[in-house]
């Protein structure tokens, strides 16, 4: 996507939006409890309108949690829903909030895992996955070492350039998707990547591993990451409490990996992926089509009896 003009970004098709970064800006002044409200009623408007990811939510909850009974996966998405609605309130405070006011409603588990790592001078992959929290979850780690983060392109240019903008300012680079090359070198540098590789890619880069016991096409980026670079990898997980507190988990790093069997490595990552996601289901992000390519063809998953999601 090319670099817009402020020609562009004043087009009358991003009024909406400009209104919308005005009105999240401004929620960063209000008390913790009132974004803890404004983030249900965030969620009461947002599932008319986004009824079809909320769709895809309740078939993914249906395939990852097959033993438990509707009523307790309705429970589930009704809290999904919330996290969902936090999720503009905290993208917000991630690209607006002050160092000040954000390390007052963090705390940290695991540093010394960080450390250790950095010092063997390979670099650092920090792994994680598509948490409700994930973009504040990255400010906060920011707040206590310095990361190159992954950005992949949105289709508003607006809100492309505010995000472009805000990781630049608080990250110690960017690595776009399609440049993974950028990514080597920073671990090379012994840099810390803070790196998410949970979703359907497609076919071509992907290999197929388990996923809550569900096929999953999955790319094995990870292993081969490691195996050029030497880097450690370390499980990294953000969550909110009920208060608007956020805890973030940095676990030990992984050992004995890679192995010289990539769809082994792979099915590793997932298990610990997954494993996270067990202890706060409602904060991942559900409304992703994870299960949409398979060996046999794409959306299967997701077929009604008359049509496709």
């Amino acid at each position: 996507m090319d670099k817009p003009t402020l020609l562009q970004l004043i087009h009358p098709r991003y009024w909406l939006s400009w209104l919308g970064l005005l009105l999240a800006y401004l929620i960063m002044f209000l008390p913790t409890s009132i974004q803890l409200q404004l983030g249900k009623l965030l969620a009461i408007i947002m599932v008319p309108i986004a009824k079809k990811r909320f769709k895809i939510a309740r078939r993914n909850l249906e395939l990852c949690f097959p033993e438990q009974s509707e009523q307790e996966r309705k429970s589930l998405l009704s809290k999904l829903q919330f996290s969902i609605g936090m999720m503009p309130i905290e993208t917000a405070l991630s690209w607006w909030g002050s160092e000040k006011k954000l390390s007052k409603r963090v705390t940290y588990e695991g540093l010394e895992h960080l450390d250790a790592a950095l010092e063997k001078g390979k670099g650092v992959i920090l792994l994680t996955g598509h948490f409700t929290s994930m973009e504040i979850g990255g400010r906060l780690i920011m707040l206590k070492t310095p990361c190159h983060v992954m950005f992949r392109e949105m289709n508003n240019k607006l809100f492309n350039e505010v995000m472009m903008r805000a990781r630049i300012k608080h990250s110690e680079g960017i690595v776009l998707q399609e440049e993974l090359r950028t990514m080597i070198r920073a671990l090379r540098k012994n840099k810390v990547v803070w790196y998410a590789p949970d979703q359907d890619f497609g076919r071509k880069p992907s290999i197929y591993a388990k996923f809550f016991g569900v096929t999953a096409a999955t790319i094995p980026a990870t292993s081969r990451l490691v195996k050029m670079t030497g880097a450690t990898v370390i499980p990294f997980v953000p969550r909110r409490d009920e208060k608007g507190h956020y805890t973030l988990t940095i676990g030990a790093p992984l050992e004995n990996f890679p192995s010289d069997d990539e769809l082994k490595d792979a099915q590793r990552i997932n298990d610990i992926i997954e494993a996270e996601i067990r202890q706060s289901p409602d904060q991942y992000f559900w409304v992703h089509r994870r299960f949409k390519t398979q060996s046999n063809g794409k959306g299967l998953l997701y077929k009604s009896p008359d049509k496709n999601d």
